[in-house]
């Protein structure tokens, strides 16, 4: 059956940053770490532009899955299970794409986490899915119930499409949570598509480990974008079944082809020197995560803040806001703040707050807030839409 013509719907928090992100001074709306510079990655690795060695680098296309040694090094630290090879892309945006595109026909059921970031939805309908929700609760501080996912669960689910930890909550699941989602997914007919974007940022236990080591039927997807500090090399990947790999490298022959060498050899440093990029943002973020939740505890309930499990991503409640879009505005106007407002989640008295920026970029987007939220008490101000 040949795959119908993508329809792909806006995609709200990218027009919403857009321009936005290019305007602010102070930014706590990213959902990475804050990055790193090419001196820094230089660091690591002197002779990452020597001269010499550029001179010899040639700019011909590179192989379909990407470069040898760069697999090789993103495999060292996944360590994917019997039966799975890794595939290098263009972020993991690309392979996601690539993903939905092979495995998804019209009307196939797909699961996929709600609040959930766009492209983890979005594509799937695109390709022609029927989307079914796995709830995250506000109620439970979005914490991922797989009593939940059971319900969601039918004989014609096609794929559960989950990224833990959570764009934009920061929930998780622990080691059992993660054991029970797999035995759930394996016992049906489905697909694993596991978005492990934030798998190095978390707080309570060790990053969870790749679901292809125990479950045949599982996709994973990385990035450089978020715990390494590194979204402009827009470098990521996959990990997949080795008998679905023509599938992805057909469809990738009419996008990218493959990676540009110079971004490879760079991000193969990175991930070499995985555990010295994010040891010390892991540790940073660990101490801005209780900087916000105090600043949240003080607001004297006017925002509730369920404590991020992981990733560097706070989604509090403003609760004398229906909905917290006039407030994001005023805070860029007024202060050159950016946030992102809660409608592109689909909560929109909510806004999702990034924590891993420097020290003082986070207080002064926090006191700003703050500022703003007395202004609308003073005034008598409750917003909705």
């Amino acid at each position: 059956m040949s795959a119908r013509p993508l329809t792909l719907p806006a995609a709200p928090l990218e027009d919403w940053l857009r321009e936005r992100y290019f305007q602010a001074h102070t930014d706590i709306s990213s959902s990475g770490v804050h990055n790193y510079t090419l001196g820094e990655l230089r660091d690591l690795d002197p002779s990452l532009l020597d001269i010499a060695e550029l001179d010899r680098l040639m700019f011909r296309d590179g192989p379909s899955l990407g470069e040898e040694r760069l697999r090789a090094a993103v495999a060292a630290r996944v360590r994917p299970g019997p039966g799975h090879v890794v595939m290098t892309t263009h972020g993991s945006s690309e392979a996601l794409f690539l993903a939905f595109n092979a495995l998804v026909r019209p009307g196939d059921e797909v699961v996929v986490p709600g609040p959930a970031y766009h492209s983890l939805s979005a594509l799937a309908a695109a390709a022609g899915a029927v989307l079914r929700t796995w709830p995250l609760r506000p109620e439970n501080g979005f914490v991922p119930n797989p009593a939940d996912l059971r319900r969601v669960l039918t004989e014609r689910t096609r794929l559960v499409v989950v990224n833990f930890p959570h764009n934009p909550t920061g929930a998780c699941v622990d080691p059992n949570g993660r054991a029970e989602l797999l035995e759930l997914v394996a016992a049906s007919r489905a697909t694993l598509l596991w978005d492990g974007a934030f798998t190095d940022l978390v707080y309570d236990h060790p990053p969870l480990a790749d679901p292809s080591q125990e479950l045949d039927r599982a996709l994973s997807f990385g990035t450089l974008s978020k715990a390494y500090g590194l979204p402009g090399l827009r470098v990521g990947w996959c990990v997949v079944p080795r008998d679905l790999v023509p599938e992805l490298v057909r469809i990738r022959d009419y996008l990218t082809l493959s990676l540009s060498p110079l971004v490879e050899r760079l991000a193969t440093v990175a991930v070499e020197h995985a555990d010295i990029l994010i040891a010390p943002r892991l540790a940073e973020a660990r101490r801005h995560r209780e900087l916000l939740l105090e600043w949240a505890a003080a607001s004297e309930g006017t925002v509730e803040c369920p404590a991020p499990r992981g990733g560097v991503t706070a989604f509090p409640r403003f609760t004398t806001h229906d909905d917290t879009t006039s407030l994001c505005e005023r805070l860029l106007s007024e202060h050159g703040v950016l946030v992102a407002p809660g409608r592109v989640f689909g909560h929109p008295d909510r806004m999702r707050i990034g924590f891993s920026c420097p020290q003082g970029e986070l207080e002064r987007g926090l006191a700003a807030i703050t500022k703003e939220l007395g202004a609308g008490a003073a005034d008598g101000r409750r917003e909705s839409p």
